[in-house]
């Protein structure tokens, strides 16, 4: 009985802050009206709509205000309304979560604009805020894997010790074998028939004075 009674207690007490909380918001806003010049569409949507709250509708008596289902919203047509109000003030209680659709039922207005489609969300969910969106982080950017120069060492290995290729390459020199000097005996050889012919012209010349 007590966990009953508590239950009860709770449901009561969210009715009552639900009713304290209740808004009753004039269509169009303050500086429009349910008329052919506002556009009532764009004001719904900036609008946070939860059961309890009422819409107020303020009009000339050239205009009406018929709730409709979804199909004659779209339509355009009120054939078989769900209600209709007239007389220049009416006030709509939006008693549960849904959508709720009203036109003008003059002929013509609803086609140039004169229509409201009301979404009226629960409580809970008005309360909650919207989604935080996550950044997210750029990804770096891949290394380059085009073609390498010819001689270039990839990123991060040691430079190449290999000798440039505009030096010249290295040539190993080929001596030729050096002949020895001639020996004593050889230049002895040599010097020998010069000094006999020496003589003999020397003997020669002494005979002819």
């Amino acid at each position: 009985m007590a966990t009953r009674g508590g239950f009860l207690n709770i449901v009561a007490l969210a009715v009552l802050v639900q009713v304290a909380a209740a808004a009753t918001y004039t269509v169009g806003g303050s500086k429009g009206g349910w008329d052919l010049s506002t556009d009532l569409q764009t004001w719904a949507l900036a609008q946070k709509f939860v059961p309890g709250d009422s819409l107020s509708f303020t009009y000339a008596p050239s205009h009406d205000v018929v709730e409709v289902t979804k199909s004659e919203y779209d339509a355009c047509t009120a054939s078989t309304p769900i209600q209709s109000y007239a007389g220049g003030s009416t006030v709509i209680k939006l008693s549960a979560p849904g959508k709720r659709h009203f036109i003008c039922g003059i002929s013509g207005h609803c086609t140039a604009g004169m229509k409201l489609e009301v979404d009226v969300v629960s409580a809970a969910a008005a309360a909650t805020p919207p989604p935080v969106p996550t950044p997210t982080k750029p990804e770096a950017p891949a290394a380059s894997h085009g073609p390498r120069l010819p001689g270039s060492s990839p990123l991060g290995s040691a430079p190449s010790t290999a000798s440039s290729s505009s030096e010249p390459p290295a040539v190993d020199l080929v001596l030729a074998p050096v002949s020895p000097p001639p020996s004593q005996s050889a230049a002895d050889e040599v010097g020998h028939p010069k000094l006999a012919i020496g003589l003999t012209i020397g003997m020669l010349m002494a005979v002819v004075l």
